[in-house]
């Protein structure tokens, strides 16, 4: 008896060192696993304070892209009275003759693009009449000639994701290449910008790319200035 109780107390013994040797190892588990979760918290917080101080330090980062307005050869901004506010056509109806090139209102397709895209090509750009309807829910489109320089096309191309977290656009903001089947931009224009305000329609012709005249614009037309600001 005396033999089986040893053994018993032995087996005791070792599953009890067993035990702790097991909770010891989930403590040292746990706290790598804590000490990973705080390495990547600071991580995050270190990037995203890094992002914010650079905006801070940068608030004109979108008006640095590009040329100078007078560089540019930027007009001034022409207003006219808006209309087809709510009148949807279907595709059969395409390509509508707007009375500018590019439109700042107009009769539209029934359905905005949405979600849209910052940026378009040529290759994937959306029916003008589509962006239109986008323009009638606070969008300003930024439309550029299918010939523009590679250099300036990327520019544009920076320019819409940075102008999508402007406050003035409430992330309505699209660059898209024109088509010309709508005729050619006015005044041999390579980029035009275009608004459809509450009361007015709002466009600005330049030469080549102005982040600073983008930025202009998009501060004097925001997204509540449209007639359906709320709209998708």
């Amino acid at each position: 008896m005396g033999k089986k109780n040893a053994d018993k107390d032995r087996r005791v013994r070792v599953e009890a060192m067993r035990k702790q040797q097991q909770a010891g190892e989930r403590r040292r588990t746990f706290l790598v696993l804590g000490a990973a979760v705080v390495v990547v918290l600071v991580l995050v917080s270190v990037v995203v304070g890094a992002i914010i101080n650079y905006r801070q330090d940068n608030p004109d980062e979108l008006a640095l892209i590009g040329a100078s307005p007078a560089d540019a050869s930027c007009g001034e901004v022409t207003s006219e009275d808006t209309g087809g506010s709510g009148e949807h056509l279907g595709p059969e109806a395409a390509p509508i003759a707007y009375d500018t090139a590019p439109p700042s209102s107009g009769a539209h397709f029934q359905a905005p693009e949405f979600p849209a895209q910052p940026f378009y090509t040529a290759q994937d750009r959306p029916a003008t009449e589509s962006l239109v309807h986008n323009m009638e829910h606070g969008y300003t489109v930024v439309w550029y000639a299918e010939d523009l320089p590679a250099e300036q096309v990327e520019q544009l191309r920076s320019i819409s994701g940075i102008a999508r977290e402007e406050a003035s656009t409430g992330g309505k903001f699209i660059v898209s290449a024109w088509d010309d089947a709508y005729g050619e931009l006015e005044q041999d224009a390579q980029v035009a910008l275009s608004h459809w305000g509450a009361d007015q329609g709002h466009r600005q012709y330049c030469g080549q790319v102005s982040g600073e005249a983008i930025q202009s614009f998009i501060d004097a037309y925001p997204v509540s200035d449209s007639p359906e600001p709320r709209g998708q």
